[in-house]
């Protein structure tokens, strides 16, 4: 079907209306060059002053005409890009929504099994309370997904009331690592204390964690090692203080590493690895750290070589 109407393609109309504008313009010029030759050689014969009769600024309306022509061809290369733009956000948001869909459904359904099986069997104390710990643990993920979607939909929209409190971030990330421990499980999860004073900066707690979960979780999911692990670094720069977060993960291809921050984008969608998760965790990374003022970076030495994603926050703070 697409081929046999390849000419509807917004890239063919798009071609098409360059080729119609540039091709006008041409003719335009060739007929007013051959009616002003043709005009010049009637004055000619007739002995009459040509700047009293011929224009002089035959150039200069050409020179104008071909300006505009340049702004209606800009205008339509703007709305092409725009378009294009347009549609591949559209399959962007089916993409999320086919995948964050089946986010939901999994615990949900997890869930519900975990309740009929404690509906249909009397089961002793100790299973009881295994299964108790599954029902909360799928809980705490369908949370963790509402909490991104809403955290995200404040801050995109600046409705967010951000609250600042200045922290210690390595004793904040040792407090993370051992609040989170039921999440990582035998995974490794190193923090390299640094040198000199502390790590101070104001964050706001809620978000800072969010963030802190997004990148291990991404370090421990995107890990096909028997032992994934997790290095965390601090640096210290004249102008900004630099959090690396080191896995020895899948990595990541060279031409994706600025893509992944974008809204939805999922890596297993452009290559032949299995996308995983909704698109979001790592734009709301970007974003929460946008907002503390700072920016966030991602660095790999290709597939199977594990990444570096490093968070840059300003030395002054907010």
């Amino acid at each position: 079907m697409f081929r046999a109407k390849w000419f509807l393609h917004p890239i063919a109309i798009f071609i098409f209306s360059i080729v119609a504008v540039a091709a006008s313009l041409a003719l335009y010029i060739y007929w007013y060059v051959e009616v002003s030759a043709g005009l010049k050689a009637v004055i000619q014969r007739a002995n009459l002053d040509p700047n009293q009769v011929l224009a002089a600024q035959t150039w200069v309306v050409i020179l104008v005409l071909s300006i505009l022509v340049g702004i209606i061809l800009v205008g339509i290369f703007t709305i092409f890009v725009y378009n294009q733009k347009t549609f591949q956000l559209l399959r962007l948001q089916r993409n999320f929504i086919n995948n964050f869909t089946h986010e939901l459904k999994t615990p949900v359904t997890s869930l519900k099994l975990y309740l009929q099986t404690l509906e249909k069997h009397d089961l002793s104390r100790p299973d009881q309370l295994k299964y108790i710990d599954f029902m909360i643990q799928d809980a705490d993920r369908l949370a963790d997904h509402i909490n991104r979607i809403l955290s995200l939909a404040r801050i995109e929209s600046k409705t967010y009331r951000a609250e600042f409190v200045s922290q210690d971030l390595v004793a904040l990330l040792e407090q993370f690592r051992r609040k989170s421990s039921h999440v990582f499980g035998e995974n490794t999860i190193h923090i390299r204390p640094p040198s000199g004073p502390p790590f101070v900066f104001p964050v706001d707690l809620f978000l800072f964690e969010m963030l802190l979960m997004n990148l291990v979780v991404n370090a421990v999911k995107y890990n096909d090692s028997p032992k994934p692990r997790v290095e965390v670094t601090f640096v210290r720069h004249k102008r900004h203080l630099a959090i690396r977060f080191e896995d020895n993960g899948i990595g990541l291809p060279r031409n994706e590493l600025k893509k992944i921050f974008r809204k939805f984008y999922q890596v297993g969608r452009s290559e032949s690895m299995t996308a995983r998760g909704s698109g979001l965790g790592l734009y709301l990374a970007d974003s929460i750290v946008r907002l503390h003022k700072g920016r966030i970076h991602a660095q790999s030495k290709g597939r199977g070589m594990g990444a570096v994603f490093t968070v840059m926050l300003p030395q002054t703070g907010r």
